[in-house]
């Protein structure tokens, strides 16, 4: 049977690998070696799955959405990570690599942030556990996204604002690394999405296939069966995607449908959807569709939302998009905005603009009327309010 899992180099077929700078060749390193022996460890997994338990209140729920259902002729279920503690889906990854980074021996914290969310989660976790947080964000996201930038220095983090580029989450990548280059002895670098030098694109998958593990659980329960005929999700680096489909990449029974940023739409040169856009490239230390021109340079991705800005996409999900095991759908703006609408409206849920993206792609879908169709909402939208009344539909 065809596994689009990791390869023992940390590609994904064509995609990934580890292309650093020789001064982080052993961070990274050092960090291939140790990550499976410490989170496949009974210690590691028994400290994990309690903090997710009692502290990021797991499982998240698998709510049936009846009127939506009803809308869209299937059996639509929603995966609630906007429930979780922080709001979204990125604590199941904080977490998990924090208590790696402290296995490890480090002391200090950096993260990259585009939304917030990230970083909230990131804060969060390292007040929990005592440790040093410096974020990199965007200063343009800085402004977009000020509730959460409050948040995380409330958390006892420092965030730096980054003003390189266009100011966003790709340039919050790229300070987060400059900064790992000149403290590579005491820092650990926490990639919040599934893309990095590998081993971050599986160990971020790992930490999120939490999700896709529940729904497994849950659907049995609802269902009788532990498979749905759809899973949605959207995706920018692809952490929830990855998590969404963790469990179910090699299950050819499930449809997989990701829903990337569309801005105002792919065939413009305002738009984040990599996937469409994008040839092979390396960014921010992996192989992957990049947003780029005909010289390298990397192209800016503009999108409505701040989660999905940015101009690559994680190796997992360019391997199964060019090997047609993902459909793909561009999501524009305005239909983004309309999707968060809708589901406020239908279902008393305000979604984070990066779910809205998902929510968006099901009037692009056909289904039967018995088809099980599971999708996440990654996040919840109160760090998105003013943007939803900016662009009220």
């Amino acid at each position: 049977m065809k596994s689009y899992q990791v390869d023992e180099n940390g590609f994904y077929g064509e995609f990934g690998g580890a292309y650093v700078p020789e001064i982080l060749y052993k961070c990274v390193h050092d960090l291939q070696e140790a990550y499976l022996p410490i989170i496949e460890s009974e210690e590691f997994k028994k400290e994990y799955h309690a903090l997710l338990r009692d502290y990021v209140g797991r499982p998240s729920p698998l709510y049936y959405a009846r009127r939506m259902s009803e809308k869209y002729g299937c059996r639509l279920y929603l995966k609630r990570e906007d429930l979780n503690h922080t709001g979204a889906h990125k604590i199941n990854n904080t977490i998990g690599q924090i208590l790696l980074a402290r296995k490890m021996g480090k002391t200090r914290i950096i993260a990259e942030t585009g939304a917030g969310q990230h970083g909230v989660a990131t804060a969060t976790a390292c007040a929990l556990m005592n440790m040093k947080c410096e974020v990199f964000m965007g200063a343009t996201d800085v402004e977009r996204q000020h509730t959460n930038v409050e948040r995380m220095r409330m958390l006892g983090a420092e965030v730096h604002p980054v003003r390189t580029g266009n100011m966003t989450l790709s340039d919050a990548c790229s300070a987060a690394i400059r900064d790992w280059c000149c403290h590579p002895k005491d820092t650990y670098y926490l990639v919040g999405s599934t893309m990095g030098p590998h081993p971050y694109p599986d160990l971020v998958a790992k930490m999120q296939s939490v999700i896709s593990e529940e729904i497994k659980g849950q659907l049995e329960e609802k269902e009788g069966r532990d498979y749905p005929d759809y899973l949605i999700a959207c995706i920018g680096g692809g952490s929830n995607a990855a998590g969404t489909i963790y469990h179910y990449m090699d299950d050819e029974r499930v449809k997989i449908v990701l829903a990337e940023a569309g801005g105002q739409g792919y065939m413009t040169d305002r738009t984040a959807a990599t996937i469409h856009r994008g040839t092979t490239g390396i960014l921010h230390g992996a192989k992957m569709l990049v947003m780029q021109d005909e010289d390298g340079q990397i192209q800016e991705a503009f999108t409505i939302s701040a989660g999905l800005d940015y101009p690559g996409v994680g190796p997992m999900h360019c391997n199964m998009a060019k090997q047609g095991r993902t459909e793909v759908l561009s999501i524009n703006d305005d239909e983004a905005i309309r999707g968060g609408y809708e589901l406020t409206r239908m279902e008393g849920i305000i979604p984070a603009i990066e779910s809205a993206h998902a929510i968006a792609a099901l009037e692009k879908l056909s289904f039967k009327p018995d088809d099980v169709v599971v999708l996440t909402v990654s996040g919840r939208g109160d760090k998105d309010i003013e943007t939803y009344l900016r662009s009220k539909v």
